[in-house]
């Protein structure tokens, strides 16, 4: 009896254990939308204050990243799981990389606003393009995390799916960009600052649509990295 006590404690300390990661994970990401928004928004307003806070802010994101990764390796350390739980912890590791990384793409939007802001130039109507890329994997992002948050595989596929999306009113609005560089070659600079931001949104969206694919690993078991998206969808939804 004393026996399947401390069985069931461990197993109990255990499951404690994983929902503190799922829970510190969240964290992160909630983090992490609050930034994407934030330097979406000041570079909207060209507004310095707001793009230093979101620049000042990102070793919060740093910092987490650490923290849940060394209770990854601490979980493999000391419980060695097995099956869907070590899934969860290696997905967790994938995830909170990406999360990471989007917060330094947001920075990087954030330093652009700051540029403009420095070179006191305002936001032209020909940058309005930028608006609904931002809102598209701002959404992705969230998305993403409700699909992980809630082990959800049809709203990652949705995510993963979501990213053509992008990609391609980033590449629109590229090519707008550069029309507009080159008929008023006076606002290089500045579209430049909003061209690098654009692409900071466009890399946000591939790492939402990794993490939607670690979601689809971690309750499927399936790396559909590389796989025809389509195939996948019949295999996997059917």
């Amino acid at each position: 009896m004393e026996t399947n006590n401390t069985s069931n404690h461990i197993s109990h300390k255990f499951d404690q254990e994983m929902e503190d990661l799922r829970s510190k994970v969240l964290k992160m990401g909630g983090l992490v939308e609050q930034q994407i928004s934030g330097a979406i928004d000041s570079l909207q307003s060209v507004n310095a204050i707001g793009a230093e806070e979101i620049i000042l802010r990102d070793h919060k994101v740093n910092t987490l990243e650490v923290k849940i990764d060394e209770a990854c390796t601490q979980i493999l350390a000391r419980r060695q799981p097995a099956a869907s739980d070590l899934r969860m912890v290696i997905a967790v590791i994938k995830t909170i990389t990406d999360l990471e990384r989007i917060g330094d793409e947001a920075e990087k939007i954030a330093k652009m606003a700051l540029s403009l802001a420095e070179d006191d130039v305002g936001f032209n109507s020909r940058y309005a393009g930028i608006r609904h890329l931002g809102a598209h994997v701002l959404q992705m992002v969230h998305d993403v995390l409700d699909a992980y948050a809630r082990q959800d595989v049809d709203a990652a596929v949705k995510v993963v799916r979501d990213d053509d999306q992008a990609d391609e009113e980033y590449q629109n609005l590229m090519r707008l960009l550069i029309t507009f560089m080159i008929e008023d070659p006076r606002r290089i600079s500045e579209v430049l600052d909003v061209l690098w931001a654009a692409r900071a949104l466009e890399r946000i969206g591939d790492h939402a649509k990794n993490i939607g694919e670690y979601v689809i690993y971690l309750v499927k078991g399936k790396d559909i990295r590389h796989l025809d998206l389509d195939e996948v969808e019949k295999d996997i939804l059917s």
